[in-house]
């Protein structure tokens, strides 16, 4: 385990990754991967932002946590998913271009 992590569940009283919550589980699973790596891909990348943003997503679903806490939620989300657009976007420019250039030739 990164000391960065395991600090941090000391700190909140974690003697081990087992007591976790399930969304917390899933951080946690990604911050390991994450930083046992010298390097990140975007793939990397792409998967830690999509897990952030189910962990979120998932919170809004919650009818334990308070109205107030899931507004607090809103601008890491809208972060999340600009992050991830400007990642993905390239790819979706291809896609579209692919589909005008096959248009063109069906002509």
């Amino acid at each position: 385990m990164h000391s960065l992590i395991e600090r941090l569940l000391r700190k909140r009283g974690i003697k081990n990754p087992t007591e976790l919550q399930p969304d917390e589980k899933q951080t946690f699973d990604q911050w390991q991967s994450v930083l046992s790596k010298d390097q990140l891909t975007t793939d990397d990348i792409v998967a830690f932002i999509k897990t952030q943003i189910g962990v979120i997503e998932g919170k809004w679903k919650d009818l334990e946590v308070s109205t107030a806490k899931k507004a607090d939620l809103i601008p890491y989300h809208v972060v999340y998913k600009m992050l991830l657009s400007a990642i993905e976007s390239p790819t979706h420019a291809k896609k579209a271009l692919e589909i005008q250039l096959n248009q063109l030739l069906d002509q």
